[in-house]
């Protein structure tokens, strides 16, 4: 998942971004409420971090000027006012939530996982596939009871996956959720992250879980998915590498 940080203090700028990398998220970098305006713009987020006390743009207006042009992207506020007041004022403003300074990075890191649930109504931490559970609280995974050792990388490509269970996400959605703006991978990487999902989630299992759809991109077997006509596999063809 990909995490728009608005942040002007560089010794939080540099603790949450390499906790949130470390959990496997892509983390971009606005250092002022200008910066933080124009890559929340120009970019799909699931969740934007933004201080409420920023250089050019203060957290609040950038907010409200965010909802009224349209943009739902949920909003975590970090703030270091604690009375009721402000914190009535920042949900009311259109945040999704908000986290008083300092703050505890498993504390933030929660409300982030609790948002990115929302954004797809799943209330329950735990992410069903046939066998395969997804336990999104402590990021293991495990397929017919047995226990499956993922890379952060390979992990938020299938809680991606996941999150969109029967649907087909193509190429460029994988990319511009799981990388960011200073990943130098080129887009082919996700096909070998597929293939080592692959590896570890499907081989010695039935069904296969991680289908391809030729031309269009990859998708999780949703519990009506059946191979249709010969358009989808579920191994890399020469048509998807």
């Amino acid at each position: 998942m990909r995490i728009l940080l608005v942040e002007d203090s560089p010794h939080i700028v540099k603790a949450v971004r390499q906790g949130l990398e470390e959990e496997g998220f892509a983390v971009d970098v606005a250092m002022d409420g200008e910066e933080g305006d124009i890559k929340c713009r120009t970019t799909s987020y699931d969740v934007v971090i933004l201080d409420i006390m920023l250089p050019k743009i203060d957290g609040l207006t950038l907010l409200k000027r965010w909802r009224s042009a349209g943009i739902d992207t949920h909003v975590l506020l970090l703030t270091a006012k604690t009375t009721t007041h402000d914190k009535v004022a920042g949900l009311d403003t259109g945040a999704d939530d908000y986290l008083t300074k300092p703050f505890e990075f498993a504390e933030l890191l929660a409300r982030v996982r609790a948002l990115i649930r929302r954004q797809h109504q799943q209330k329950d931490p735990v992410l069903r596939c046939y066998d395969l559970e997804i336990d999104t609280a402590s990021r293991t995974v495990r397929r017919a009871g047995k226990s499956i050792h993922l890379t952060p990388r390979e992990y938020a490509l299938l809680e991606f996956l996941a999150y969109h269970k029967g649907k087909v996400v193509t190429r460029s959605m994988i990319w511009e959720h799981l990388y960011d703006e200073y990943d130098e991978n080129t887009s082919n990487v996700v096909d070998v992250y597929i293939r080592y999902l692959r590896n570890k989630i499907d081989k010695g299992f039935d069904p296969p879980l991680i289908l391809t759809r030729w031309g269009e991109g990859y998708m999780l077997r949703g519990e009506e998915s059946q191979e249709d006509g010969g358009q989808t596999t579920t191994a890399s063809s020469p048509a998807t590498r």
